[in-house]
């Protein structure tokens, strides 16, 4: 399988599927990290409105869903005030200036990859007329997952940090979120 994701479907059709399908491991890359806001879907989101990432990220704790939050940017105030009011207990975050890769990875067997940042900008959870103009694809084509996959868990364990370029950048190699 082999989908194209455009613009405010990178939402419903990029993040809800990660979402839905995960059940071990998610994995994201992304350079900026901000307050996004999920719109609630399944049968029971009558009435329920959005909820922050954070939220959805709890929620993924609770079904013992190990999540790897690999970006570049330091992120927004607005999440890191909620990520200091609750961490949830099985994200995880590692920062690498370098990273510029957008990615979703479900158990290692879905994949997103694409433009988007994991913003309301760029997921497409703002107005139409804000929203910004992203391209992705999904697959669950095993090749491409694992060679997507090996290169964010050498970011994530440190493999890069030697030979890497930019240490000027990064006082602290894969430094957490300052709380």
């Amino acid at each position: 399988m082999l989908r194209n994701i455009l613009n405010h479907n990178h939402l419903t059709d990029a993040l809800n599927e990660a979402l839905t399908r995960c059940r071990h491991r998610l994995i994201i890359a992304t350079a900026n990290v901000k307050n996004l806001h999920v719109p609630t879907v399944g049968p029971s989101a009558a009435g329920r409105g959005a909820r922050s990432i954070l939220e959805v990220f709890e929620e993924l704790s609770g079904r013992n869903v190990e999540i790897r939050l690999l970006h570049s940017a330091v992120p927004s105030q607005p999440f890191l005030d909620q990520l200091k009011a609750h961490v949830p207990r099985t994200l995880t975050m590692r920062r690498c200036p370098r990273v510029h890769a957008k990615a979703l990875i479900a158990d290692g067997r879905w994949m997103y990859l694409g433009s988007a940042n994991l913003t309301g900008a760029g997921l497409g959870a703002k107005s139409p007329r804000r929203r910004n103009f992203e391209a992705g694809i999904c697959t669950d084509d095993l090749i491409l997952i694992d060679k997507v996959a090996d290169m964010l868990d050498n970011i994530w364990n440190g493999a890069e940090c030697l030979a890497c370029g930019r240490k000027d950048h990064c006082p602290v190699p894969l430094e957490q979120p300052q709380l």
